[in-house]
C-alpha cells in the first residue's frame, strides 16, 4: 500500500475545512450559536461555535469522494456514529445538556460501532470486550472534549495523533484506517488555520466529540500483524499516541474529585492552564503540548515494532515520567491555589 494513495483524501479534507469554516462562522453569528466569555474561559468576546460542522463536512466530503474503496458496513457505522455525535454536540452547544445525557449519547454512538463489529478483541469474553469498547469510546470522546479548552489545542492534538495513526495504518495496509486518519489529519489542520490563537471560531462540542469519537475508532481499528506474545505491547500503542488527552483527563478528574467537585464541571485546571501558570504564554503552552504529542507518537511507532522486553522498558519509563509530571503539576496547582 502506497502512502501517496491517500494524499488526495488528506488534501481534500484540508481544503474543504478551509472552505467550509468561514461559512459556518457566518452561520454561527446569524443563528446566535456563540460561546460567551466567562470567568473559566480564556477568550474575551463572543466567538462562533459551529466550527465542528466544518470539520464534519470536510471529513465526509473527503471520505466519500476521494478515498480508495473500503468496507462499507464499517464505514457506514462510523459515519452514523459521527453524525449522531455531531447532532448531540449541536444541541449541547445551542441549549446545553446534562453531562449524563451527553455521555449516554456517546454510548449510543459506541453501540452502533459494536453492532457493526467494531470493538476491541483483547479478552476471550465478548461481554468484557464490549464493556471495554464502550469505556474507551466514551472516555476518549470526553478526553478530546476536555482538550477544547484553549485556542488550537483540540484540533492540533487531533492532527498530530491522526498523522501517526495514518503512518502506522499505511504500513499495516489498513485501507479504512488510513483513509479515515488521512481525512481527519487534513480536516483538523484546515480548521486549525482559523482556530489557532487568536481563534476566530471554535469547534464546540459538535466538533470535539466527533474528533474524539473518530480517534477512538482509529485506535480500535489499528490492528498489528504480530505474534500473540507481542500483542501485550502493541495494545499500548494507541494509549501512548493519545497520551496527551488521556493524561490531561486523568489529571483533571483527580483534581476535581479531590476538591469535591464534579469531574464534568469546567475550570482552568487543565494541563494547558497549568503550563500557562508556570509562565508560558497560551500559544507556547499549546505548541508544547503539540510537541509532547509528537514525541508520544514517535514512541508509539517504536512500540509497534518493539520486542516484549523493549516494550516493557519503554512502558515503565513512560509510566514513571507521566507519574512525575502528574505529581509536579498537582503540587504546583495546590500551591498556586493556596498562595494566589
Amino acid at each position: 500500500m502506497d502512502m501517496t494513495e491517500f494524499f488526495p483524501v488528506m488534501v481534500a479534507g484540508f481544503a474543504a475545512a478551509v472552505g467550509f469554516t468561514p461559512i459556518t462562522r457566518r452561520l454561527a453569528f446569524h443563528f446566535g450559536v456563540l460561546d460567551q466569555p466567562s470567568a473559566r474561559k480564556v477568550h474575551q468576546r463572543p466567538t462562533p461555535l459551529l466550527g465542528g460542522l466544518a470539520i464534519y463536512g470536510a471529513l465526509v466530503l473527503a471520505l466519500i469522494f476521494f478515498s480508495p474503496p473500503f468496507y462499507l458496513v464499517e464505514f457506514g457505522a462510523i459515519l452514523a456514529g459521527a453524525t449522531w455525535l455531531m447532532l448531540v454536540g449541536f444541541v449541547d452547544d445551542r441549549r446545553g445538556m446534562k453531562p449524563w445525557v451527553k455521555m449516554a449519547g456517546q454510548a449510543i454512538a459506541g453501540a452502533v460501532l459494536i453492532a457493526a463489529g467494531i470493538h476491541v478483541r483483547i479478552f476471550d469474553s465478548g461481554v468484557l470486550n464490549v464493556a471495554l469498547t464502550l469505556f474507551w469510546i466514551v472516555g476518549i470522546t470526553n478526553a478530546m472534549n476536555f482538550q477544547d479548552n484553549m485556542d488550537g489545542l483540540a484540533a492540533g492534538i487531533t492532527a498530530v495523533a491522526a498523522l501517526f495513526f495514518f503512518a502506522m495504518a499505511v504500513r499495516e495496509e489498513l485501507s479504512l484506517v488510513s483513509s479515515l486518519a488521512a481525512a481527519l489529519t487534513g480536516a483538523s489542520i484546515g480548521f486549525l488555520l482559523y482556530n489557532f490563537s487568536p481563534a476566530s471560531t471554535f469547534m464546540g462540542d459538535m466538533g470535539s466529540m466527533v474528533l474524539g469519537f473518530l480517534l477512538s475508532v482509529l485506535a480500535i481499528k489499528l490492528n498489528f500483524r504480530v505474534p500473540a506474545e507481542r500483542q501485550v505491547i502493541t495494545w499500548m500503542v494507541p494509549v501512548v499516541v493519545l497520551g496527551v488527552p488521556i493524561f490531561d483527563t486523568t489529571l483533571v478528574v483527580f483534581t476535581r474529585l479531590r476538591e469535591g467537585r464534579s469531574p464534568m464541571q469546567g475550570g482552568k485546571d487543565h494541563t494547558s492552564h497549568r503550563l500557562v501558570s508556570l509562565g508560558l504564554s497560551p500559544r507556547v503552552a499549546v505548541l508544547a503540548l503539540y510537541g509532547i504529542g509528537a514525541l508520544l507518537g514517535l514512541v508509539g511507532v517504536a512500540l509497534s515494532t518493539a520486542t516484549v522486553p523493549e516494550g516493557t522498558r519503554i512502558g515503565l519509563v513512560l509510566g514513571a515520567l507521566a507519574l512525575a509530571a502528574f505529581v509536579f503539576l498537582e503540587i504546583t496547582y495546590i500551591h498556586r491555589k493556596r498562595h494566589p
